[in-house]
């Protein structure tokens, strides 16, 4: 039970540090994810991956999927260019690929976590990796 920013002043004094090491250390660092954002549920962008590059329209897209998870299924959604088919999703988590690359969403209390893998990472290691992130926000009630 100890909070996201365990060591830091407040809550409200969120730096981006320490929401880019929920990215490069508990995502990425895992092995399990080729590159990773935090995305707020406002559209913000939180924290993410220095080589990934996402549009404003990316983000909305993936915030808004994530809000409402129905409205993309059979459909794609993309990032970093890439465009992914959904494969499938519910309230917590969105799955989607293109070849051997795929992506997951997973949506906490105020945010959306997005992983992306490649030909080297097995789809399920990078959706426990980010769930297991988005559970522990959520417990955190972020």
């Amino acid at each position: 039970g100890t909070s996201p920013h365990s060591g830091a002043s407040s809550h409200n004094n969120s730096t981006d540090m320490s929401w880019q090491a929920y990215v490069d250390d508990q995502m990425v660092g895992s092995g399990n994810v080729r590159r990773g954002a935090i995305l707020g549920l406002d559209g913000s962008l939180w924290a993410k991956s220095p080589d990934l590059e996402l549009s404003a329209d990316e983000i909305a897209k993936a915030v808004a999927a994530a809000k409402a998870p129905t409205s993309v299924l059979g459909g794609g959604l993309v990032f970093a260019g890439t465009r992914f088919m959904v494969l499938r999703g519910d309230e917590n988590s969105i799955y989607g690929r293109k070849a051997s690359d795929g992506f997951v969403l997973a949506k906490t209390n105020q945010a959306v976590l997005l992983g992306l893998y490649d030909d080297k990472i097995q789809a399920g290691s990078c959706n426990m990796a980010v769930e297991k992130v988005a559970d522990y926000l959520k417990e955190a009630n972020y």
